[in-house]
């Protein structure tokens, strides 16, 4: 194993055998097992509960191989059953793999749940000494950073109290103060800094990633949050039914679980240009909505994008208005188009509408299109949003004004040079 790497897996698998989980009592086994010896059904198996055949297995994991190396922060990223927690449990040596290997260089401090590790009946001190002792440190060691661990969990006011009396945030402000200041080369979090509140959540992503480049720590970060997966994490793995599917860039990954990479002309949650989902509520049905004149969905440096939406009146509609809503890969909002009192029309009428707007301050990538009708029936009252429907995906692909490539940490928005004032 190279000297800089920190974990190593080769070949990693974890099969589980479906169904087969003890009642809790020797007695209810006993009598689930003569059941099933004599093909009757389980006096112990909850109503509505799937009855598996003997033998069924799922992989959770299946052949992974990676090497983690010192200072990096690796977001691990997959939908639900992908196989991330599996794999931080196995890499945190609370289960043992199906197959494979996995080789560790340093002491790990692994947060999986809120409260990993943590005795209800025991105060936070305590609680912080026990974790210290479980990592393998002396009680000099702890002592000599208890006070920055509690300054830092902001619970000082709390110490002194059973932990079982904590709030979840204050279980993971603890819980992860713990962590970050005790001298654990590699840190491993899955989700529970969701926990916490946005500053404190903030807070842990700074201390985070002044481990990493400062201290030369290592951190793996499980989360669906892709903004914060996208402000800490240098690196990407992206799991997909137990089996990884990618590993590299931070952005690249996030494109690939936020939908795939198409540079083909492609319509989000379209058919045909027809939408499955209408916006229908009282007002309006949305039937389709396409680009104009195009077979690719590239745009290219200041090209426009021209769009054109096609609608039903279900009701007498005296005053429409549209909101064009631009989203980027994490479906945040960058920026909007607002076109005011546009259209009016009768129920039953149908009609099209083309739209023009600039794309061109927008960075290269890969971006959605949302729209928002909304109407007033009369002067006398404020507007009503009729119906939100997604919209279309469209690529940004710009030529380099700049000497190094555009970082999308730097923003979505990619504004001209900077002039210098000259005297």
């Amino acid at each position: 194993m190279d000297k800089n790497c920190v974990i190593k897996t080769e070949h990693l698998q974890k099969e589980y055998r479906l169904g087969v989980i003890g009642t809790g009592t020797l007695r209810n086994d006993l009598q689930s097992w003569i059941a099933k010896k004599r093909g009757k059904e389980d006096p112990n198996r909850r109503i509505g509960s799937k009855e598996y055949t003997e033998g069924e297995r799922f992989l959770a994991l299946d052949d992974v191989n990676i090497e983690i190396y010192r200072g990096e922060r690796v977001g691990i990223i997959g939908a639900n059953g992908a196989g991330k927690s599996t794999l931080l449990k196995l890499l945190s040596r609370i289960t043992s793999p199906t197959e494979g290997n996995i080789a560790y260089r340093g002491r790990i401090a692994s947060m999986l749940e809120v409260g990993t590790g943590f005795h209800p009946e025991l105060t936070g001190r305590e609680n912080v000494y026990l974790n210290g002792a479980i990592l393998g440190m002396t009680r000099a060691e702890v002592d000599k950073k208890i006070d920055d661990i509690i300054e830092f969990s902001e619970c000082a006011q709390f110490i002194d109290t059973p932990v079982k009396r904590y709030s979840s945030g204050m279980f993971v402000k603890l819980a992860f103060a713990v962590a970050s200041h005790l001298d654990a080369e590699i840190m491993i979090m899955d989700e529970v800094l969701a926990v916490g509140d946005m500053k404190f959540q903030r807070k842990c992503i700074s201390k985070m990633r002044e481990l990493a480049v400062d201290h030369n720590r290592t951190v793996l970060y499980v989360s669906h949050n892709m903004g914060t997966i996208q402000d800490l994490c240098n690196r990407c793995i992206v799991l997909d039914h137990g089996k990884k599917v990618y590993d590299g860039d931070v952005d690249e990954a996030i494109k690939l679980y936020m939908g795939g990479d198409n540079d083909e002309f492609f319509s989000y949650e379209y058919a045909d240009d027809t939408h499955k989902n209408p916006v229908k509520r009282h007002d309006l049905n949305l039937k389709n909505v396409k680009y104009i004149g195009r077979t690719t969905n590239m745009f290219y440096d200041k090209e426009p994008l021209s769009l054109e939406l096609g609608w039903e009146n279900l009701e007498d509609i005296p005053s429409l208005s549209l909101r064009i809503e631009v989203q980027d890969a994490r479906r945040i909002p960058i920026t909007s188009y607002i076109i005011e009192d546009f259209y009016s029309g009768k129920k039953g009428e149908t009609h099209s509408e083309q739209f023009t707007i600039d794309v061109s301050k927008i960075a290269g990538g890969r971006y959605f299109t949302r729209y928002v009708f909304y109407n007033r029936k009369s002067e006398a009252v404020a507007y009503e949003d009729i119906e939100d429907s997604a919209g279309l995906v469209f690529r940004r692909q710009m030529s380099e004004f700049h000497k190094r490539r555009w970082n999308r940490t730097w923003g979505s928005i990619r504004l001209g040079e900077i002039l210098l004032k000259k005297e």
